[in-house]
């Protein structure tokens, strides 16, 4: 397939509850996917900044060269067409029948119905477009309605998902379900029992009937070691290296039901997901402080846009992980790192894992004889989004290593400096170009001198340490004042493969 090839693609929106609900939803004629923002949260000196996101349809429509095909409704010109070019995008109505505004006999919505039309829909496409595939970039339960496709009804007919899904991407999905922080499980117990306004569907009894193929399916429900996050692999399976999902952690800004949403789902969420019910194992992920939706939710959000973007459409793939390091043997101590993550030329952080968002990444000592390795960050670059052509692709890994002291899971305060960190630091790094090749230069800013805007490369890239074709792996020390902390073998390690 032609790397640059367009494939068509197709929006899934969330869950709009009861029938109040989805007859506002079917008001929007693009389901929400043509909604913008104009805030920043907090820009300088404390005060709140006018930032026009003019919404991903329009952005995609803008910057990537996509079309929408209308004609009364995206129904009626497909219907009217014999071909429809591939760098389109389509939005999935799947809540029209359910809906009371259009008179007659609303249909009662179904989880499983949703994912059995979208499958029509991607089947037209691909035979008017030609397109061997499309591509799903998918809203809260949205996400769900592609996973019923790709994991139940495309294996119950036989068919392969890799063969009519290209890439799936997902903003605040609960791939894990729904949980609350209070009420100790009774909350969930009474929503999946009454199934009001149909919230059941994020409950793992009902997760597990439409996850699951229906040659697997258990009548007495899913097995206790059943984790609705986990997607398939094998023969068929769309690979869990084309699903990037994107991890909402700002809850106060969610401000369905008064706040009692973000209040009873806990801190550690967007509001209504919880962080880790929020991804899938094995995929890609950004966090991001964004809410689940609203003013400040992650659909109508430069963060959300820029992934989304980088992640469809990027030539460079670059995975930076932790490695090597020694934690001490003090069995009081308790060690975290953050990470955030920003590429040259955008306005927003692409990814930040951070304590007081609740997503520190735990550093954990490793079982005998196996390497200590810890993920920081994944990113997708694009050679042809540099502000020069004759410049490297750069972003910067910033990087913060924190100690607690706890005993029995109580934080010791005699010697705690609060929001300190034990070691920190920014590592500036630069990506050749797909022609060129995809030579790394790394440089920490404590051995820059000046702006790191004004730093430029020089000399050859670091060697490439791993012989494999179109694999480039780079370990760089961290800075000696880190040593004490994780040991003197700590490396940032860098691998970089080409991204179609």
């Amino acid at each position: 397939m032609d790397d640059n090839r367009r494939l068509p693609l197709v929006y899934v929106r969330g869950f709009a509850g009861g029938t109040r609900g989805i007859d506002k939803a079917v008001d929007d004629p693009f389901y929400g996917f043509n909604e913008g923002s104009t805030h920043v949260r907090v820009g300088a000196h404390n005060q709140p900044l006018f930032h026009q996101f003019e919404s991903p349809l329009l952005r995609l429509l803008r910057e990537e060269g996509y079309e929408l095909l209308v004609k009364g409704s995206q129904e009626a010109y497909l219907v009217g067409h014999a071909e429809v070019p591939a760098n389109t995008i389509w939005i999935h109505r799947f809540y029209d029948r359910s809906a009371t505004t259009w008179g007659g006999s609303p249909r009662e919505y179904q989880l499983e119905h949703a994912a059995a039309d979208l499958l029509d829909l991607i089947d037209r496409l691909r035979e008017k477009s030609g397109a061997p595939a499309v591509i799903l970039v998918a809203h809260s339960m949205g996400g769900l309605i592609c996973r019923c496709l790709l994991q139940k009804i495309l294996p119950d007919r036989g068919r392969a998902a890799a063969d009519c899904v290209a890439k799936l991407f997902t903003y605040g999905t609960p791939h894990g379900g729904i949980g609350f922080d209070v009420g100790g499980g009774w909350v969930e117990r009474i929503r999946d029992t009454l199934g009001i306004q149909g919230a059941d569907i994020f409950g793992p009894r009902r997760m597990y009937e439409y996850l699951t193929p229906q040659a697997d399916l258990d009548p007495d429900g899913p097995p206790a070691d059943w984790d609705a996050r986990v997607m398939p692999t094998g023969p068929g399976a769309l690979p869990v290296e084309r699903v990037f999902c994107l991890v909402g952690t700002n809850p106060a800004d969610y401000d369905v039901a008064l706040g009692l949403s973000s209040a009873a789902v806990g801190p550690h969420s967007d509001g209504l997901v919880q962080i880790e019910r929020a991804y899938v194992p094995g995929a890609h992920r950004a966090f991001v402080h964004r809410s689940h939706s609203g003013r400040y939710g992650m659909v109508n959000s430069e963060e959300g846009y820029q992934n989304l973007r980088r992640f469809l459409f990027g030539d460079t793939r670059i995975e930076a992980s932790l490695v090597d390091y020694r934690l001490s043997d003090d069995g009081d101590v308790v060690w975290q790192a953050e990470a955030s993550l920003s590429v040259r030329g955008l306005p927003v952080v692409m990814h930040e894992r951070l304590a007081a968002h609740w997503c520190p990444i735990q550093l954990d000592a490793a079982p005998d004889g196996q390497e200590a390795s810890v993920s920081l960050a994944t990113t997708f670059l694009n050679s042809g989004l540099r502000m020069a052509t004759d410049e490297p692709m750069r972003f910067v890994l910033q990087l913060r290593l924190i100690s607690l002291r706890e005993r029995h899971g109580i934080l010791r305060l005699g010697d705690h400096l609060e929001h300190s960190a034990d070691f920190a630091d920014t590592l500036v790094i630069d990506v050749g170009t797909p022609e060129a090749g995809p030579g790394i230069w790394a440089a920490w800013n404590s051995d820059i001198e000046g702006a790191i805007r004004d730093h430029r490369v020089a000399g050859e890239p670091r060697v490439d340490e791993d012989p494999t074709p179109a694999r480039w792996v780079a370990h760089i020390e961290l800075p000696t004042t880190a040593a004490p902390l994780v040991g003197r073998d700590a490396r940032i390690r860098l691998v970089a493969t080409p991204w179609t």
